[in-house]
C-alpha cells in the first residue's frame, strides 16, 4: 500500500479513523472526510502525530456536490485514487410504524446515496488504476434488523448496488469489496436517530463485548489488499447468522427479533 491513495468516509470516528491508522501505518496516503469539522480536524491531526500523510475534507455525503469535491480535491492534491472506502452512514433505532419518513429519507441519503455519489465519481480514477471500492455495511445489509427498517434497507441497497457494479466490471479489473463488521464498538449507537428524527445518545448495547472498531478495520484493511469479495465479520451474530437465514429464515426471524427486544427501551414488544 506504499504511496497509494485512500479515501475513507466517516474517517474523522469509529471504523473509518481506525481504518485511517490502519493505511497510514501501511504508508498510503489518507484521505479522510466528516461532516463534524472540529472532530475531523483533531482525527487529521492524531494521524498526523503518527507520521501519517493525510488530507481532511468537510463534507456530507448525503449532497452530490460534496461527493464530488471529495473525489476532485483528492485528485488535485495526489494525483489519483487507489482505494476509495464507502464507510460514512448513520442507524437508527424505532420500529416503522412510530417512525417518521424524514428518519428513513435521511438513513437513504446517507448511507445509500453517499455510496453511490462517491463511487460514481471516483469511478474513473479507480478503473484507471484498477483500484478498489469498498462498502461498509453490516449484517443488517443480510438480514432485516427489527426497529432498524431504514438502517437494513440502506444497507441491503448498498450490497445491490456494489455485487452489480463488481459484475458489470467483471473484466476491467476493478475491485469491490463488501464488508459486514457486525456489531462493532463505535459511536454509531449513541447518534442514531430516533423515531422523530432526534439522536439516541446512549447506546442500548454493551460496547465491552463487540469487536472493536481497531480489529475490524485491521480485518477489512486486509481484506482490501487481498482483493476479497465478501468479508463477514464475527461468528454468531455475523456468519452464522447469515448461513442460516438460507435455510431458515422464519427461524432466523424469530430468533433475531427475541434478540433485539431484549435491548434496554426497545421499540419491540418483549
Amino acid at each position: 500500500m506504499k504511496d497509494k491513495v485512500v479515501i475513507i468516509t466517516g474517517g474523522s470516528s469509529g471504523i473509518g479513523l481506525a481504518m485511517a491508522h490502519e493505511f497510514g501505518r501501511l504508508k498510503a496516503k489518507v484521505v479522510i472526510s466528516a461532516r463534524n469539522a472540529v472532530r475531523l480536524a483533531e482525527a487529521a491531526s492524531e494521524l498526523r502525530w503518527q507520521k501519517i500523510e493525510v488530507l481532511e475534507i468537510v463534507a456530507d455525503v448525503s449532497r452530490e456536490e460534496d461527493c464530488r469535491a471529495i473525489i476532485d480535491k483528492t485528485v488535485e492534491t495526489f494525483g489519483r485514487i487507489d482505494v476509495l472506502i464507502n464507510n460514512a452512514g448513520i442507524s437508527m433505532r424505532s420500529a416503522f410504524k412510530d417512525t417518521d419518513l424524514k428518519v428513513i429519507r435521511s438513513l437513504m441519503e446517507i448511507n445509500f446515496w453517499g455510496t453511490v455519489y462517491c463511487t460514481k465519481f471516483a469511478l474513473p480514477y479507480l478503473l484507471e488504476t484498477k483500484g478498489s471500492v469498498v462498502g461498509i455495511i453490516s449484517v443488517a445489509g443480510y438480514i432485516g434488523l427489527p426497529g432498524r427498517t431504514g438502517y437494513s434497507a440502506s444497507k441491503f441497497a448498498i450490497r445491490g448496488f456494489l455485487d452489480t457494479l463488481r459484475c458489470e466490471n467483471e473484466k476491467t479489473g476493478l475491485h469491490v469489496l463488501l464488508a459486514a463488521p457486525g456489531f462493532t464498538a463505535t459511536n454509531i449507537r449513541k447518534v442514531a436517530l430516533l423515531g422523530d428524527g432526534s439522536f439516541q445518545g446512549k447506546t442500548p448495547r454493551n460496547e465491552n463485548k463487540m469487536m472493536s472498531a481497531e480489529k475490524a478495520a485491521r480485518k477489512i484493511t486486509r481484506a482490501i489488499i487481498r482483493r476479497k469479495k465478501v468479508l463477514v465479520l464475527t461468528f454468531l451474530e455475523g456468519k452464522l447468522a447469515i448461513f442460516l437465514n438460507r435455510f431458515i429464515p422464519g427461524t432466523v426471524s424469530h430468533l433475531t427479533y427475541n434478540h433485539m427486544a431484549k435491548e434496554p427501551e426497545s421499540p419491540l414488544k418483549n
